[in-house]
């Protein structure tokens, strides 16, 4: 048996779709573009949705669009409040932009920003929070959207990795100002590469709208916040107004995204089934625990801390798992902080214990939209067999 990380769940839809749009002869962003951007909004309840081409794009340009309207920083001095726990394209955006990166730690049973270490770390140059939900799982945004409100900063959400993740029916994404998520093969739905980012805030929208293309004005409406049009589309073409990307979707990704979300809802039911079976599995063990799930997670895989007489044999696990085809991963990227990358990065950090621990005793599964019962009782006898 192979357990593996991810799994390829197109069919003959996506297939089908897609040869239809090469067949239509118009492959950049177009039409189903728009209209999987506009069924995206819709699913999760936000006014306005901006496909692009990565979920690394996404925060690009949702670091870019806060950097646009944020508070007079003359002296470039401002700075934003992350997670130790995340993916490295959370962070480099924030850097990018100017910002200075405050490291705060997580909480040891969901592995999410803690909000009593955030709370800690606002000063007077905080811009905003980015919370950054981990495998599925929510953060407590409820608590961080309040402290943001009372401290008058911002709240962001990179939610590429969770979904269909929700606190009280309330979508993943749609806390704060803006949202991200990604469509990476690996993720809850796959457009090959895409990603996504929603808002409910129109201001905010008509400038990613004008950041991913250029910086121009072409793809603004007719009646927008940010310049007036002539009506004259000679000139109004190729008009330029932000300093801009070129992070745009194509139809293909598009195409492809329209029939996966139409198949989601029945993915997330089949990966939260696959959950209750690891969590019964795994509820007794003394060796290993399983995230903690906050409210309603989407379950992107099973990340699991070793503890007691085990919490200091990781290595000597995933190594064993190996040898037994069960592919395992970090969670995340452990504590970032511990990167080489951290040299180029202007960034503070308080104290991580909890993310170093995740560091050194976590290690994550794979979920997928298949029933992963047998895998998941074949990995607990593995773990039951290597561990004694």
């Amino acid at each position: 048996m192979k357990y593996s990380l991810s799994n390829y769940n197109w069919d003959h839809k996506e297939i089908d779709a897609i040869q239809e749009t090469l067949k239509s002869g118009f492959l950049t962003i177009g039409k189903k573009v728009s209209k999987f951007e506009k069924s995206f909004a819709k699913y999760t309840g936000s006014k306005y949705a901006v496909m692009v081409n990565s979920g690394s794009s996404a925060n690009l340009l949702m670091l870019s669009a806060l950097k646009l309207f944020s508070s007079n920083d003359k002296k470039n001095n401002k700075n934003i409040i992350a997670p130790a726990i995340g993916w490295s394209t959370s962070y480099y955006p924030i850097n990018q932009n100017g910002y200075k990166i405050k490291f705060v730690d997580v909480e040891l049973d969901t592995y999410n920003i803690s909000v009593e270490e955030s709370k800690k770390a606002i000063d007077d140059n905080t811009e905003a929070i980015i919370a950054i939900n981990i495998l599925g799982n929510p953060s407590n945004l409820n608590k961080l959207k309040k402290l943001c409100n009372e401290k008058k900063i911002i709240l962001l959400e990179d939610n590429c990795e969770s979904f269909g993740g929700k606190i009280k029916k309330k979508h993943l994404g749609t806390f704060g100002l803006m949202g991200t998520y990604s469509f990476y093969f690996s993720h809850h739905i796959s457009t090959i590469e895409g990603g996504m980012i929603v808002t409910n805030n129109k201001k905010y929208y008509e400038a990613l709208l004008s950041l991913r293309a250029h910086g121009w004005i072409r793809d603004l409406p007719s009646n927008n916040s940010l310049y007036k049009k002539t009506g004259n589309t000679f000139t109004d073409s190729f008009k330029f107004i932000l300093p801009g990307y070129c992070l745009r979707p194509t139809e293909i990704n598009a195409a492809a995204g329209i029939e996966q979300l139409k198949k989601f809802p029945k993915f997330l039911k089949i990966r939260r089934s696959n959950a209750e079976v690891a969590k019964k599995l795994f509820k007794d063990s003394i060796y290993m625990k399983l995230q903690t799930e906050s409210d309603y997670s989407s379950w992107f895989g099973f990340g699991f801390l070793l503890q007691n007489k085990f919490k200091n044999r990781r290595d000597f696990l995933v190594k064993k798992l190996k040898s037994f085809n069960i592919e395992t991963r970090p969670i995340v990227s452990g504590n970032f902080v511990n990167n080489p990358v951290i040299k180029y990065l202007n960034y503070s950090k308080s104290n991580l214990k909890n993310a170093e621990t995740i560091e050194k005793r976590g290690f994550f599964v794979g979920n997928h939209d298949i029933d992963l019962s047998k895998e998941l009782k074949f990995l607990k006898k593995c773990c039951d067999s290597i561990l004694s």
